[in-house]
């Protein structure tokens, strides 16, 4: 369900500042945030939103999201590596199922 602009407030927290985007109930939905960039990649981060008829903005939401589910998922793999590290996988713990596997070559 898209979220519709009702209203842009400026809230203060400590040192910093920023604006929230707030739907009609009045709760936050996105934040306008200061960041530190080099030229060079906002140029680059420019042409490339421009060439997908998006803007800076939604290009950087989509990479920053992106960017935080392949750290989960690091994570994860890394738990998981850890977790077959400790506990080793023994011989019959696959063997059980070795005559339920089907390839297709019979």
């Amino acid at each position: 369900m898209p979220l519709t602009l009702f209203c842009l407030a400026v809230d203060f927290y400590g040192d910093s500042d920023h604006y929230s985007y707030k739907d009609k109930h009045g709760e936050i939905f996105m934040r306008t945030v200061q960041m530190t960039l080099d030229d060079p990649l906002i140029q680059a981060v420019d042409r490339v939103a421009r060439s997908l008829h998006t803007t800076r903005s939604a290009f950087t939401r989509e990479a920053l999201k992106q960017a935080v589910a392949r750290v989960k998922t690091g994570r994860l793999e890394e738990k998981h590596r850890q977790g077959y590290l400790a506990h080793p996988a023994g011989p019959e713990e696959f063997s059980l199922w070795e005559k339920e596997q089907a390839w297709g070559d019979e």
